[in-house]
């Protein structure tokens, strides 16, 4: 880890222990943000110059993810981006999802009429996959308390019956090398102001070439146009890249993106997760040595069941955590220290009869 690099881009006033929930932007980011401000509100933005943002943080993603960037749509959030693999999809057709999944993943598929939606205990995922499955959507790392998909089992499983894949790479893009996700899944999806460090707004869609002709825009507009500036008017001829499924961007949250994911480019997945990890596992050892049995996961995520109730006296403290699902979740990135790790054990009390887990 290159802590000269880190120490120049981030000094959080508190021990910050929630980038699963909102990742802290770099300095860089944040200049470049002041002066986007600046510009517009003295009147001296070029806005077709903002394409040159949305391409640089587009072609950064492709990078991290491995794949191809006419493989990669920009767009706001998660959902809209799994919502579009939710209306190809015919009716009657079968989607295998999650228990305990976060919502992103879930609702579009829920609330789309005519499919049949079936839901199957994390480690059981792939074998809950039958002949009848059209899609299986999960997430790359669960929200709710870090737990990592098996992704070779449940990759085996889809293409054993031909079904297609959706991961949420939400909450591992930034430490978990995402290669080998992206070559296994159909449809990729990720919203970047967790571990890529961007200004919520941003997210990115990326579809691999065989999948790409089963898909249609749900929202087309200028931006998904082969040439947007001359598709704002009258009608508009579909790029024939996943552009085609852009939404068109919010350019500030892009700027600011662009910026953000030079930064992980630079320090780079393996190195920050191995950095994560290390700070994580630290945590669990902490825990147990105080009677809790944190989820086992190799994961940056650390959750421990039944200690939610603490995260405001944390806070208080100046220590930021986030409670999930009746549990404590913390979670280590690249601007954390062991230091902030002791720190935070330092307020936990040891386990009790009452908040020790049952066994």
């Amino acid at each position: 880890m290159d802590l000269d690099l880190v120490a120049r881009e981030f000094a959080p006033e508190t021990v910050y222990l929630n980038t699963a929930t909102m990742g802290l932007p770099p300095a860089r980011t944040v200049a470049a943000l002041h002066a986007a401000i600046a510009a517009q509100a003295g009147g001296r933005t070029d806005a077709v110059a903002y394409d040159d943002q949305v391409r640089a943080a587009r072609g950064a993603f492709a990078r991290i993810a491995g794949v191809a960037e006419r493989q990669v749509a920009v767009g706001a959030t998660a959902a809209e981006h799994v919502g579009v693999v939710a209306e190809a999809l015919p009716d009657g057709a079968e989607v295998l999802l999650a228990a305990g999944e976060f919502t992103s993943v879930t609702a579009p598929f829920q609330h789309r009429p005519g499919l049949r939606v079936r839901v199957a205990p994390l480690e059981r995922l792939a074998e809950a996959v039958t002949d009848g499955t059209a899609l299986v959507a999960v997430s790359v790392v669960q929200s709710a308390d870090g737990r990592v998909v098996d992704l070779a089992a449940v990759r085996e499983a889809t293409r054993r019956v031909g079904a297609r894949l959706l991961l949420d790479a939400t909450q591992a893009a930034g430490w978990l090398p995402l290669a080998p996700h992206a070559a296994a899944a159909d449809y990729l999806v990720c919203a970047g102001y967790k571990w890529l460090l961007t200004p919520r707004g941003v997210s990115f869609l990326a579809v691999a070439p065989d999948a790409m002709a089963g898909l249609r825009p749900l929202a087309p507009g200028w931006y998904s146009g082969e040439d947007p500036w001359a598709s704002c008017y009258d009608a508009v001829r579909p790029a024939q890249s996943a552009r085609r499924f852009d939404h068109s961007p919010a350019w500030l949250p892009f700027v600011g993106a662009a910026s953000s994911l030079a930064v992980i480019e630079e320090l780079g997945p393996e190195r920050i997760g191995a950095h994560d990890r290390a700070l994580a596992a630290r945590c669990r050892e902490g825990l147990h040595a105080l009677g809790y049995r944190p989820v086992g996961a190799d994961s940056a995520i650390v959750s421990v069941a039944g200690l939610g109730d603490l995260a405001n006296q944390l806070a208080g403290d100046g220590v930021r955590v986030s409670a999930r699902a009746g549990g404590l979740r913390l979670s280590f990135h690249l601007y954390n220290s062991e230091a902030d790790v002791d720190r935070l054990l330092d307020y936990i009390p040891p386990a009790t009869r009452s908040t020790a887990p049952v066994a």
